[in-house]
């Protein structure tokens, strides 16, 4: 379905919207208390933090659509759950969502079994709230975890700045920074590195900051990103995203740097998309999907901005930002969109068939088809 939109370029840009909610990953998965280890060798990544941070908030919103007002509603997580997001390989892991007030370190679990298949570790502080016992546990937590598996990535999500001014949000986030590498420096454990990233739910900052995770766990990123820098350089565009267009998490982008403006112009756009696809784009007997092959749009602004949308894949989307004298060379950036197009779907591939190798190695005791940071090998 091609879509054509001509809109001008507001002052703000609203809080996160929402899909339709028969758009998405399907349903989660049961306690993984109840049920055996898992024997794929999908990467997790741990959601942590003390009880009420915000960690269940932040997976419904993401990665199953919620809007950010509902998860008001939501009951205190009281079990362990697992959540399979398995949408393509490229965004291809599960998410265990631990609650607060469970002491994973008691001797009834197994903690080195969970953090040895480990990709990324994130740790969830409340702004809003005296973070000085969070600060604990986020010690205790990295600093076992990086003595079981030093490869893991340990991400610091501080949480819930949509109610701080600009400078309580800039002082927060240094005195956590300082208060936790202190901690680390204490222990000896300087080599162990924290990335932390200010979010909210109410905005598109949790969808960056799981971006640039995600990012990590992605073998292919080097090569997706040189494929974006060799598009743009050749096509006259300012910025390109290649998108996971379900969670709207961007999987790669050019090396140019990430503007948030634009960023959130993306976001809308591909909200705009699926929304109207979902109301003209079906059938009348409501078969068929609302993002296809066929999938393509063009939003006009009125600061001579153009934003461009073509289907890369059935789960990933290409974005681009350019300005409209560029775009009178619609003929060329098809062009190089198809060859682009054919590139991603070779690494798609390649993907593909390693994890199929991987499978099989897996169930060889001598062998392992993994990376060192948990994620499934793909050479490239």
């Amino acid at each position: 379905m091609s879509i054509q939109f001509e809109e001008p370029l507001g002052d703000g840009y609203g809080v996160v919207d929402t899909f339709p909610k028969d758009f998405g990953y399907g349903v989660e998965e049961a306690d993984i208390e109840d049920s055996p280890a898992p024997s794929d060798s999908k990467p997790r990544i741990l959601l942590m933090g003390l009880r009420r941070s915000g960690k269940s908030s932040i997976q419904k919103v993401v990665f199953h659509k919620m809007s950010p007002n509902e998860t008001l509603f939501l009951e205190s997580t009281n079990k362990i759950y697992k959540d399979d997001i398995s949408n393509s390989s490229f965004v291809n892991f599960h998410i265990w969502d631990f609650p607060g007030q469970v002491d994973f370190f008691d001797p009834t679990f197994d903690y080195e079994m969970i953090f040895r298949g480990t990709g990324a570790l994130i740790f969830v502080i409340d702004a809003q709230d005296d973070y000085v016992e969070a600060l604990g546990r986020l010690h205790l937590t990295v600093s076992r975890a990086y003595r079981v598996n030093p490869e893991i990535n340990f991400e610091v999500f501080i949480h819930k700045v949509d109610g701080l001014s600009d400078d309580h949000k800039i002082e927060t986030q240094r005195d956590i920074h300082q208060r936790a590498n202190d901690d680390l420096a204490d222990a000896s454990l300087e080599k162990l590195h924290l990335s932390f990233y200010l979010t909210s739910i109410y905005d598109h900052s949790i969808f960056e900051a799981f971006s640039k995770v995600v990012q990590k766990l992605i073998s292919q990123l080097p090569t997706l990103e040189n494929l974006l820098n060799i598009f743009i350089s050749n096509s006259g565009i300012e910025k390109a995203f290649l998108f996971d267009v379900v969670s709207k998490i961007y999987i790669a982008t050019d090396s140019s740097p990430v503007d948030m403006q634009s960023y959130e112009l993306c976001c809308d756009m591909i909200d705009v998309v699926i929304d109207v696809s979902c109301i003209y784009g079906l059938k009348e007997d409501g078969s068929g999907s609302a993002y296809d092959k066929e999938s393509m749009a063009i939003i006009k602004l009125n600061n001579t901005t153009v934003l461009y949308l073509k289907e890369v894949t059935k789960f990933l989307a290409l974005v681009c930002i350019l300005r409209e004298e560029s775009f009178e060379r619609k003929g060329l950036i098809d062009y190089n969109f198809h060859c682009f197009r054919k590139a991603i779907h070779e690494v798609f591939e390649v993907g593909v068939s390693t994890q199929r190798i991987g499978s099989l190695l897996a169930g060889t005791p001598a062998m392992k088809a993994v990376t060192h940071n948990g994620t499934p090998r793909s050479p490239v």
